[in-house]
């Protein structure tokens, strides 16, 4: 499909849908201005819902060419993903395909979105299941058990058991603040037992190299964007920052430290710390 059509249907169903979108959510969505309205760029946030690109997709008028998982395309909705610019990815290999349509995008001077932590940061079922096996004991059934897990975020679960491993905490304190290990992790911060950073150094997964990569490659700047709060009917707390645009650089470790270190401050800033 040629951009010129495309870019009629994305912005249809962006009109229609963010409409609802809006009336349902009731995002607080700061630092709009700060998407650039011309010439390549990266707009890349933390993943912790199906719906984080809505959030930067309804604030501006350019057309965000998506990377999503190829299994979206699978289904009976191949027709929509394709025909508002997402690009299919297959993240059982380096997708090579996938990263040369990314790069095509960059190069026509366009705007390509994407997540740095490659997944979303939600407990996986597979990974429940390990750690269910492993740790708890089976008077409770495993699928009310991930019901009640699933939401938790995989980078702090990681780390808890880290904890556990170091004997920073006991097997009781691990299985007894499973459930919400969030406030668990901030009371340990109270107690000195960790340290603020050690915190938020474990509030991400770690970044991918790909978006760095692709910024230098393309010499596109990269918008980063943080998402707080619920995904509940008309939230109260949904908040999501958009920060100003970040130069490429020939350092890929040195980039990709600096964009981890500034989405981590625009965290700071949605929940006050």
């Amino acid at each position: 499909m040629e951009q010129k059509e495309k870019m009629g249907v994305y912005k249809f169903f962006r009109s229609v849908l963010g409409f609802i979108y809006r009336l349902y959510y009731n995002p607080t969505i700061i630092g709009r201005e700060n998407i650039p309205k011309g010439g390549s760029i990266l707009v890349v946030g933390n993943h912790v819902h199906i719906m984080d690109q809505c959030n930067v997709i309804i604030v501006t008028k350019r057309c965000l060419h998506y990377m999503a998982k190829k299994e979206y395309f699978d289904g009976k909705f191949e027709w929509f993903f394709r025909s508002v610019g997402c690009i299919p990815v297959d993240r059982s290999k380096k997708d090579e395909h996938a990263t040369g349509e990314a790069l095509d995008v960059l190069k026509n001077g366009w705007a390509l979105g994407l997540f740095p932590e490659g997944t979303r940061n939600a407990l996986k079922e597979e990974r429940a299941k390990e750690i269910y096996d492993k740790y708890f004991n089976k008077n409770l059934d495993f699928s009310e058990f991930y019901e009640k897990v699933k939401n938790e975020r995989t980078s702090q679960i990681n780390y808890l058991e880290e904890l556990l491993n170091n004997k920073k905490i006991t097997k009781n304190d691990f299985i007894n603040n499973f459930y919400d290990v969030d406030s668990y992790l901030k009371k340990l911060v109270k107690k000195k037992q960790i340290t603020k950073n050690e915190y938020y150094d474990h509030i991400l997964l770690p970044f991918k190299f790909g978006t760095v990569s692709m910024a230098k490659k393309t010499n596109s700047k990269i918008v980063p964007f943080i998402v707080t709060g619920d995904y509940k009917f008309r939230s109260k707390n949904l908040t999501i920052r958009i920060g100003k645009p970040i130069d490429p650089m020939d350092d890929l470790d040195e980039a990709n430290k600096k964009l981890r270190t500034t989405m981590l401050e625009l965290y700071k800033e949605n929940v006050g710390k």
